[in-house]
């Protein structure tokens, strides 16, 4: 019995220790292969993907998925089978044939990617992209530093080995993959790597500038840089050749490979001032990164290309030996021009492996002269900007591209709304002003299967017990995880001609009682006041001490330092202000000063419409209608200056002993409705946050039906 105990015990530590040096350490045999297998490779300016015996030219019609959902973190990869199952199919009724994911994915996804194409004979692709660790590359690393490309390296072995259904990966033992049992092979549908994301540029001209003098080169058996290629790309070459390499050697297969770009590091040199005034110091030319004979697949170029992004060619008199492309109207479209441009640099196949367009109420980037493509659209809007890139991306000649994103994103943040929330609370709440959450075709809507309501002009949703005021003026109240409704009701309601207020009250620090510029008072201090009207000119106003804007952009907007006791508002000031963003416009100036001039948007300012998605009159940014006797309005709770409405959390007075934005928690606001022609009576409303339980449901956008119809009509696939 006891040799059989350790007969047993050393079968079972064989196993493990198989088991962990195959799945957890990549062990393997070389093969030697110099012949490798592939399906897909390229062909000049084409991708070729082989299809019933033969090569075909394969046109990328795609989406990037993202590993974020309400309610979790993107790092929680806590999206399930069935909701993975579901999504792929409605991608590919949308028209799309190829997924990119940015890094590996947890186990679930290629679980579920493996159900959904191994008995389709018209199966979706994937991209697999392979990232480094953010902290490693935004630190004071340059690209050789054994940190930086060793972890780069493992990371490409490591996607290699995940699509090919040999990798286990132990919790936390990456911070660019999820863990789990990669067991099941995708690779038969995998047409390509795209190493890296967007290069933060520091990192690339930190690199180039600290080896310029040191000679470097690299020849390898798959991938070489050419001479003079720079520090940096000489590094993509020794990355991607020993990924090339590991795949070819161990699994005796290749696909495509990319290097990730974007127009902060193309390879293009603009003038002096131009570049100045974009930022532009580091340049990345994958043409210096050549394939060898041994690279029978082949390398596309990728690219992430956003419309506002191209907008420094509007400073340009040369166009890199390409004439430059026009609208139908005349206009200058510098995104096509960008896009001929590289695809005429280039000697392969180009890709735009992200382009976008948010449905987000929040504005990031100034208005593109004409066409207003940067600020406010609509979910419809946003699909007929997302074919019109489409369109400049076909016509240019590229090989296709993939629409950022697929699905929204309640955790992501915007650069000039990250001030006024709790970053470390965003997945909880669905924050309609910060314009990054809302790239996807897929929204995420609060509710279990419906919204609490509609702003539509239909009021069967609301109920007695929403009623807050009765009277003459009647006031309801409601809110879920994206905004606070109110119902106004009056009988015999002149709505254009009838002037209705409504004094909100959240802090009991600061407020007036008296709004001055409008001469309208009330029975206590109020915070903000939602003024209605008529069709064009509602909006939501603030009393001057409690306007966030000011909190961090004095200094910028007004030129003075709020924070001195001379600039310092008064708690009690009777001046309500503007509710405004804040965004850039870049200007070619000579003085420094004048290069990059805030811009001021009315973000408090309402727009008429029927906001049910159902309603052949939907437009997803309207914020209030009118129908009879009733308004039924909706304000995004950041507009109040919520920072975390999961945890009813507003912004503290900003001047006691703050210095900036600060956090209370609150249990009701006050609220109350008149005509102004009196002191405006306030009652309570008691406010209840729902902490980390969200509620939310699926909605295919307007865009999504735009884009497939376009994909759909497409003669390539």
């Amino acid at each position: 019995m006891k040799k059989y105990i350790i007969i047993v015990s050393a079968i079972i530590a064989l196993i493990l220790l198989f088991d962990f040096a195959y799945y957890h350490l990549g062990w393997y045999i070389p093969f030697g292969n110099d012949t490798p297998k592939c399906f897909v490779k390229t062909d000049d300016k084409n991708i070729l993907v082989k299809q019933e015996g033969k090569f075909i030219e394969f046109e990328i019609k795609g989406v990037n998925l993202g590993s974020a959902i309400p309610g979790e973190w993107p790092l929680d990869y806590a999206i399930d089978d069935t909701t993975y199952l579901r999504w792929f199919r409605q991608i590919q009724e949308m028209g799309a044939n190829t997924i990119r994911v940015y890094g590996v994915q947890s186990d679930t996804f290629y679980k579920a990617f493996y159900s959904y194409n191994k008995n389709n004979q018209n199966p979706l692709y994937l991209i697999q992209g392979v990232l480094i660790n953010d902290y490693v590359q935004f630190s004071h690393r340059d690209a050789f530093d054994d940190e930086f490309i060793e972890s780069f390296t493992d990371n490409a072995r490591t996607a290699v080995d995940v699509i090919h259904g040999r990798k286990k990966i132990q919790f936390g033992r990456k911070a660019t993959s999820a863990s789990g049992s990669f067991t099941l092979d995708v690779s038969d549908w995998v047409i390509g790597y795209i190493l890296g994301i967007d290069w933060e540029p520091s990192t690339v001209a930190y690199t180039n500038e600290k080896y310029k003098a040191s000679n470097l080169s690299y020849k390898g058996k798959y991938m070489y840089a050419k001479d003079g290629a720079a520090p940096f790309e000489i590094m993509l070459a020794t990355v991607g050749d020993k990924m090339i390499e590991y795949e070819s050697n161990k699994y005796e297969t290749q696909r495509l490979i990319a290097f990730s770009n974007h127009p902060g590091a193309d390879p293009f040199t603009y003038p002096e001032d131009v570049a100045r005034l974009y930022q532009k110091y580091a340049e990345i030319d994958i043409e210096n990164i050549v394939g060898t004979d041994k690279f029978i697949s082949g390398q596309f170029a990728s690219y992430h290309v956003y419309p506002f992004q191209t907008d420094l060619l509007k400073f340009l008199q040369d166009f890199g030996g390409i004439e430059p492309c026009y609208n139908e109207d005349g206009s200058f479209n510098d995104y096509r021009t960008y896009f001929a441009m590289l695809n005429f640099y280039h000697s392969c196949p180009v890709v735009i492996s992200e382009f976008g367009i948010s449905s987000g109420r929040g504005v990031e980037h100034e208005a593109k002269d004409g066409d207003g493509i940067y600020s406010q659209v609509s979910e419809k809007e946003q699909g007929k900007a997302l074919a019109d890139c489409w369109e400049d991306i076909k016509a240019a000649g590229l090989n296709g591209g993939c629409v950022y994103s697929w699905q929204d994103e309640w955790a992501r943040r915007t650069w000039n709304t990250l001030y006024a929330i709790n970053e470390e609370r965003s997945p909880y709440w669905s924050d309609y002003q910060t314009n990054g959450q809302y790239f996807g075709l897929l929204s995420f809507d609060p509710g279990e299967e419906k919204s609490v309501c509609y702003v539509d002009g239909n009021i069967s949703e609301w109920d007695e017990e929403d009623v807050v005021i009765k009277g003459n003026l009647e006031l309801s109240i409601k809110y879920d995880e994206k905004f606070v409704y109110f119902l106004i009701k009056k009988k015999n309601l002149d709505f254009s001609n009838d002037i209705i207020y409504i004094p909100i009250d959240l802090t009991q620090k600061t407020g007036s009682n008296y709004c001055k510029n409008l001469g309208v008072k009330f029975d206590r201090e109020a915070d903000f006041l939602l003024v209605i009207n008529g069709s064009e000119n509602s909006r939501l106003i603030v009393q001057e001490r409690y306007e966030a804007l000011r909190s961090t952009y004095s200094r910028r907007i007004n030129g003075f330092d709020t924070y001195r006791q001379e600039n310092i508002p008064p708690k009690n000031s009777p001046e309500f202000v503007l509710i405004n963003t804040i965004v850039e416009k870049k200007v070619l100036s000579e003085n420094p000063l004048e290069r990059n001039i805030d811009i001021l948007v009315e973000t408090g300012k309402l727009l008429y419409g029927n906001a049910n998605p159902e309603s052949p009159d939907f437009n997803s940014l309207a914020d209030f209608i009118s129908n009879g006797d009733y308004i039924e309005v909706k304000i995004p709770w950041q507009l109040l200056n919520f920072s975390d409405p999961s945890k009813m959390e507003i912004h503290d007075d900003y001047y006691d002993g703050n210095y900036g934005v600060k956090n209370i928690k609150i249990d009701g606001m006050y609220v109350g409705v008149g005509f102004g022609n009196g002191r405006v009576a306030m009652e309570k409303v008691k406010l209840e946050g729902w902490a980390n339980t969200v509620t939310y449901y699926e909605r295919l956008k307007s865009s999504y039906y735009v884009m497939q119809g376009l994909w759909k009509a497409g003669v390539k696939k």
